[in-house]
């Protein structure tokens, strides 16, 4: 029973190769046990006949099996190659139109290499791989000939890549320099590093990227850390061949809304913003995201790539930054995609986009975020944030209704709507999601009625009130023929789009997030900048001018649109955000602003902790043309790196205002006779603390005083002319005030002084106010200053 024995082994070893997935030994070894299991056959008693068969044939069929799997496998990677070889082909040709010749030619001899060592029996493969061989090989041969004789002539170097202000196409840099300062690019480099990984400004040389590589392409961080519920189902990375057949990075002319499905990612806002980006895309022809994804063909348009490489392009912390990722996906054990993704199952342009930006925003592991964040992100476009508060005043819902309407129609503007916290009895009556972003698709007025059509980000789950679909009492005929929209057929299909009439809208919803389109502006100028912990009080309720400030003159009549944003380099920053910001407008003449409402702003901003703040200025006939821009803060509690940009429909200048470069600090206390308190008090102000300052013989001299102390003291100093250097020039003052006593903080400006001494005096408002203060003198040329005895 020899043969018997040898076949339990064969088939024992059968079991062992096939759970190691070593597939060609397993099917020999299932062979030769059922041809060890038939030799013995006719030995046996009839009934272990009828037994033994049944092994026969289940080795036979399993070895089948596994060399039918073996032949799919194999033909499947012979596909990829040839997929690969094209890829590589297309990519050369890109290269080569575009005078790139270096990376042209390694293109071209990478395509030969692959289409050499393809392995295949189909003819018509054969041949075209060939065919594909020759025409890369002469074609890389003529350019080494190109090559070769322009060597032999001398040209000049090509400029190093820079990084430019504009932030599109069509937008001209309304200021003197173009390019950014060494302080900028330090700004830039620092917020580069965001959430642990780098992504550097997007520069031309970055075209130029390579996507093609010996073994699929895998990113170190791309195996982004996963949510909790993603990690309940998670089984492992796949990539999209190993989904489907024939992988597309987009099916189809345009990419659809309609096609996108959220998951368990919580990022309902980001995927909104893709429905509506997309809607775009294809309403208006113009690529808005598509646009940021690369590899791409001659026509422009993002491909799969089959080496499984992209870079995306984001807007970050100020500017366009480069997003490297590899395309693994999460799967699950019940064999589906656990990130979204398109209903069109080849498809994975949506799965990709937002791999990027869960990569930027630390994993898939997101607290969440909101559409003007990300729609700004993936687009560039404008973020506001317009509340609908319909307890305020202020708003008019019927003007925010007409200009959503009207701009949307246009395509001026993205825009989404979000809900705020529902009760469960809410929820499940209205059908609407708690804290939920909902892309706006459309906004119509028909026969007075204001309706709003949205998408569920999920697909499913729609509203249930007036005008759904459910609603019988409201869709008149008239108003299903205009709006072209059967609720009887909607009804069958959810689908997660609905139409809603705009009352439900205000009573249900808290926020329109509004993105508005660049192209509106002829003129952008931005500046990066920081602004350091140290540098100003905390909380600057009594004293700006530690504040960053700006000048902005504006040449003519029209709109200018200040967009401050913060950089924001870790997830923590979104899950707690405790930096508020705002930008304050002064029509000051554009002089440096020390005191919050002194003069009072002309814009008033209130401050947010959202990363972007947005005003904006409308200068008519009359208006003035010359602005102060004071960056604000509720508590600064850290280093705030930070862009302004600027959006104008006419010319303007952007500038900073420079500090004084000369800086001297002196400490003193009022105490005891020396707390003699103000000019009032005539008897006891002449012991309050004084200083000499000295102004050298220069040709003019400007000087700040900045005097603080404690805040419930009311605070002021003066200053007088005691001896100028030269006897034929005028005192320029007799005596010079800072003005009403203030809380804790005072300003007194000497400007343009001549060579001289001059004897500043410090006082509390009223006498016996004892305490410390600090005096700091700034000023354009160096100067001495000494507390007298």
């Amino acid at each position: 029973m020899s043969d018997l024995t040898n076949a339990s082994e064969a088939a024992s070893l059968a079991v062992r190769f096939d759970v190691a997935g070593e597939t060609e030994k397993a099917a020999e070894c299932y062979r030769t046990a059922a041809r060890l299991l038939d030799r013995i056959m006719d030995r046996l008693p009839p009934e272990k006949q009828i037994e033994l068969r049944y092994k026969v044939r289940e080795y036979l069929e399993r070895a089948n099996l596994l060399l039918e799997k073996t032949d799919r496998t194999q033909q499947a990677e012979v596909e990829r190659a040839v997929q690969q070889c094209f890829f590589l082909m297309e990519q050369a040709l890109d290269a080569d139109n575009a005078e790139q010749t270096d990376s042209a030619l390694n293109l071209y001899m990478q395509a030969v290499e692959f289409a050499v060592n393809i392995k295949t029996d189909d003819t018509d493969v054969k041949t075209n791989l060939k065919n594909l061989a020759k025409k890369a090989l002469d074609r890389a041969e003529q350019i080494k000939g190109l090559k070769k004789l322009n060597s032999l002539s001398i040209s000049k170097p090509k400029n190093p890549p820079k990084i430019q202000r504009e932030q599109s196409v069509h937008l001209k840099v309304s200021g003197k320099n173009a390019i950014y300062t060494e302080e900028e690019k330090e700004v830039l480099r620092t917020t580069s590093n965001i959430n642990n990984n780098c992504f550097l400004p997007f520069m031309d040389i970055d075209l130029s990227e390579r996507f093609q590589y010996a073994i699929p392409f895998e990113d170190r961080a791309s195996e982004l850390k996963l949510s909790a519920k993603q990690a309940q189902e998670f089984d492992c990375w796949i990539r999209p061949h190993e989904i489907c057949t024939n992988p597309m990075l987009i099916v189809g002319d345009r990419i659809d809304c309609f096609s996108i499905k959220q998951t368990i990612v919580s990022d309902c806002s980001f995927v909104a913003s893709l429905a509506v980006s997309a809607l775009y895309e294809k309403r208006f022809n113009k690529s808005i995201i598509t646009s940021i994804i690369y590899p791409k063909n001659k026509n422009k348009v993002p491909v799969y790539n089959p080496f499984g490489k992209y870079m995306v392009k984001l807007h970050l912390n100020g500017v366009r930054r480069k997003v490297i990722i590899d395309d693994r996906l999460p799967y699950s054990r019940q064999r589906r995609l656990l990130c979204s993704y398109s209903s069109n199952r080849n498809e994975f342009w949506v799965s990709l986009l937002e791999k990027a930006y869960m990569k930027v925003m630390g994993g898939y592991d997101f607290p969440g975020s909101n559409s003007n964040i990300d729609l700004h992100a993936l687009t560039g476009w404008i973020p506001e944030r317009s509340a609908i508060r319909n307890s305020d005043e202020d708003f008019n819902a019927d003007a925010l209704y007409e200009t959503i309407r009207t701009r949307l129609e246009r395509g001026d503007v993205l825009v989404t709507v979000a809900t705020g916290p529902l009760s469960d009895a809410q929820a499940q009556r209205t059908g609407l999601v708690p804290t939920h972003a909902y892309a706006v698709l459309d906004v119509q007025l028909v026969n007075g009625v204001k309706l709003l059509k949205l998408k569920n980000p999920w697909s499913h789950l729609r509203w249930r009130g007036n005008y759904s679909e459910l609603d019988a009492a409201h869709w008149t005929a008239r108003l299903r023929a205009a709006l072209r929209y059967d609720p009887d057929s909607a009804a069958q299909y959810d689908n997660g789009v609905f139409w809603i009439d705009y009352a439900s809208i205000l009573n249900f919803f808290d926020v329109f997030y509004l993105n508005w389109n660049p192209a509106l502006f002829q003129f952008t100028y931005c500046i990066h900048q920081k602004w350091d912990a140290g540098n100003g009080p905390a909380k600057d309720a009594y004293n700006i001018g530690d504040n960053p400030q700006f000048s902005l003159q504006v040449h003519g009549k029209g709109v200018v649109w200040l967009l401050l944003t913060r950089h924001i380099t870790n997830i923590d920053d979104f899950r707690d955000n405790k930096e508020y910001i705002a930008l304050l407008v002064y029509k000051n003449e554009g002089k440096h602003v020390y005191y919050p409402y002194d003069p009072e702003p002309y814009i008033d901003g209130v401050r947010i902790n959202s990363p972007h703040y947005l005003c904006k200025i409308i200068v008519g006939e009359g208006s003035t043309d010359l602005y102060t821009l004071v960056v604000a803060q509720f508590e600064k509690t850290k280093t705030i790196y930070y862009t302004l940009r600027a959006y104008g429909t006419c010319p303007f200048a952007l500038s900073k205002h420079e500090p004084y470069p000369y800086v001297k600090t002196l400490k003193g206390e009022w105490s005891g006779r020396s707390a003699g308190g103000c000019e009032n008090h005539r008897l006891t102000y002449p012991h309050n603390p004084k200083f000499a300052l000295g102004v050298p013989d220069a040709r003019a001299c400007s000087v700040l005083l900045q005097l603080k102390g404690p805040k419930q003291y009311q605070l002021g100093m003066d200053a007088k002319v005691e001896a100028l250097d030269d006897p034929n020039v005028t005192a320029p003052f007799l005596k010079l005030t800072s003005g009403p006593f203030r809380s804790g903080f005072v300003v007194l400006e000497m400007p343009n002084l001549p060579a001289g001494k001059y004897v500043v005096t410090v006082s509390t408002f009223l006498p016996g106010q004892e305490g410390p203060f600090i005096l700091e003198l700034r000023s354009t040329c160096p100067v001495t200053c000494e507390q007298r005895d």
